[in-house]
């Protein structure tokens, strides 16, 4: 036996209408308010790197900010090595002079390092 069922016909294609505007599309509003968001995140970053890099030279900032604000911008330490040569560009980069970067970078061995106890006359 055979059931007849009705058939789903699709709706007419409509036609568009002369004065119809077709250019606010959805799909290409998403693409262009996506490419706008990624614009907008890209000057936003260049705004940051600039804030950063005048963060990095002012002589408003003393050398540990200076060279802190140079370690984000490049995502590096400053080494402990003081014949390191990347101590130059940090220093041409921040504006400073070679022996204000290697007094940094006493400073903070002088940090890190603990001070050294002298035995007492009941240790020895």
């Amino acid at each position: 036996m055979f059931i007849h069922s009705p058939r789903r016909v699709p709706p007419p294609l409509r036609l568009p209408d002369r004065n119809e505007d077709f250019s606010v599309n959805p799909v290409t509003e998403l693409v262009r308010t996506h490419a706008e968001r990624l614009a907008l995140e890209e000057r936003e970053r260049a705004q940051r790197r600039r804030l950063e890099l005048a963060e990095q030279r002012s002589d408003l900032n003393p050398p540990d900010v200076r060279i802190r604000a140079w370690e984000r911008l490049h995502a590096l330490r400053l080494p402990r090595d003081p014949g390191h040569p990347v101590l130059g560009v940090i220093a041409i980069s921040t504006g400073l002079t070679l022996s204000q970067v290697r007094a940094e970078q006493s400073a903070r061995l002088a940090q890190r390092t603990p001070p050294v106890r002298e035995p007492g006359p009941t240790e020895v």
